[in-house]
């Protein structure tokens, strides 16, 4: 269930379980942010780069939506309204983005090209393919980072959750002809490095993950023992969205729009976290007076 498509089904509308939140029932919220987490959390992870900050983001989103839940008027749906929510939190967020490859383009293109280049027998990328995916998904990241925290968000709804220009512009607050220009701009910045860079998109490219795996590694770029994108409990945006993502992918003549899609996509979380503990404190019960 992708929160960012126009129209989707489920068995309870976001605005029951909110009614049922107002009315105290502690499950309605358990429900309502299970629902929505996996979305707020992964936009927030491709933000910042960093568990650990995409953790903090949604927290700190979650205690202003639940907060402010009572004065949602439902003049617009409440994705709409949450990830409003969202964006101002993250846009205005002091959290710098990771810069583990670099802050920039230029910067990363120049990073890029000083690592050195080994090759690797076929044997040898079958048997390091795991930590040779990690490097592709932590480049692809960081070409991500390069944008502006504007465009790295309108980029994420745009293209990677696929939500259409309505909906989108509505959760940038701006109209619609200035978020397709935006999206446009942001989709230009990353093809044009990538088009010249990546060796995944232009084959006259000589850059290639499996021959910077190597450099990779030794420098601590990646850690093979600790996988932080190519996880097995990870899944992908193209599997989370379905034919929404397919077609986007299908339809477009950028490989990068691929690749991108390609990314990790956490779905389960821990139950013991911060909504667990946010609900069990006397505090919050008493403000939301949930049974």
């Amino acid at each position: 269930m992708n929160p960012f498509k126009s129209t989707y089904s489920s068995d309870q509308t976001d605005q029951e379980l909110i009614q049922q939140v107002l009315e105290g029932n502690k499950n309605a919220l358990t429900q309502l942010v299970e629902r929505h987490q996996p979305f707020l959390y992964n936009t927030a992870w491709k933000m910042t780069g960093s568990i650990a900050d995409a953790e903090d983001l949604t927290q700190e989103t979650w205690i202003k939506i639940i907060s402010n839940l009572s004065r949602f008027k439902q003049e617009s749906t409440f994705q709409t309204w949450a990830y409003r929510i969202a964006k101002n939190h993250f846009l205005n967020s002091k959290t710098k983005a990771s810069s583990v490859f670099a802050n920039n383009f230029e910067e990363l293109g120049a990073r890029l090209d000083a690592a050195p280049n080994t090759d690797l027998s076929e044997s040898e990328q079958m048997e390091q393919r795991e930590t040779i995916r990690e490097v592709r998904l932590n480049c692809l990241s960081g070409m991500l980072l390069c944008l502006t925290k504007e465009q790295r968000l309108i980029y994420i709804i745009g293209e990677i959750f696929s939500a259409d220009h309505t909906i989108g512009s509505e959760i940038m607050e701006i109209s619609k002809a200035n978020y397709r220009m935006k999206l446009s701009k942001a989709r230009k910045d990353l093809y044009n490095f990538m088009q010249n860079k990546c060796g995944l998109v232009n084959k006259a490219n000589p850059c290639r993950c499996h021959k910077k795996v190597t450099f990779a590694t030794a420098n601590g770029m990646v850690d093979a023992k600790n996988l932080l994108y190519n996880r097995k409990e990870y899944s992908t945006f193209k599997e989370q969205l379905g034919d929404d993502a397919n077609f986007l992918v299908d339809d477009s003549e950028l490989k990068y729009a691929s690749l991108h899609h390609d990314h990790s996509f956490k779905t389960q979380f821990e139950k013991k976290n911060f909504l667990v503990q946010l609900l069990d404190d006397e505090n919050w019960k008493s403000r939301l007076n949930l049974n």
